[in-house]
């Protein structure tokens, strides 16, 4: 399935990173209330895969994903607890072997023309540019987009809601990821209501 249909149209990514297994379910049902229709839980805890079997299981509407996948071992782990897609920082050819053997969709990261160019010749004409406002933010997703035009950008790393309705205005930018929809002083709280009012900004987004 291409990963323009395993997003379904959603435009904000929320990226999260939390060893609350308890609060994934009430997590995910309140992002999909508020209009988010994709999660991409981060494999920077011992609990992620946890999180992911919990929201595919009882969530089966929201699409979830795995993010920070930097081994080709991270392959097999996410797709067998039911994650969607996988999301890369950066990219391996061993990384990118086993997402293809394993029919795993993935966006790959990549933060230069010469990368971009390299995963376009491995088939990945949606890729992460991460870390985008360190990379070059916007100024350089314009600049790649005249002799890159065949690809599209999922930028994370630093987005606000103000930086994320810049980055959704450029035309070679299909989504972004950030986790201001999810700071992780109210997922510690619980603090689904306030989550959710995030969630819904960050739905209206790009609209």
């Amino acid at each position: 399935m291409e990963l323009t249909e395993v997003l379904q149209g959603s435009r904000v990514i929320p990226v999260v990173v939390t060893d609350d297994i308890d609060s994934a379910v009430p997590l995910a049902e309140c992002l999909y209330e508020a209009g988010i229709g994709t999660i991409e839980i981060t494999l920077r805890t011992d609990a992620a895969l946890d999180v992911i079997r919990q929201i595919a299981a009882e969530v089966p509407q929201m699409v979830v994903g795995a993010g920070s996948l930097r081994e080709a071992e991270h392959v097999a782990a996410v797709k067998s607890v039911g994650a969607s897609y996988g999301v890369a920082p950066g990219y391996t050819d061993a990384l990118l072997d086993a997402a293809e053997e394993s029919d795993l969709p993935m966006i790959p990261g990549a933060a230069s023309p010469s990368e971009m160019m390299h995963l376009y010749e491995r088939g990945y004409a949606l890729q992460k540019f991460f870390p985008a406002e360190v990379a070059g933010g916007i100024p350089f997703l314009k600049a790649v987009g005249a002799p890159l035009p065949e690809l599209s950008f999922v930028p994370t790393g630093g987005i606000d809601a103000r930086l994320a309705e810049e980055y959704l205005a450029l035309p070679n930018v299909l989504a972004v990821g950030g986790s201001w929809l999810t700071p992780k002083k109210l997922l510690v709280a619980g603090d689904f209501e306030a989550i959710g009012k995030l969630a819904a900004d960050a739905a209206r987004l790009g609209m």
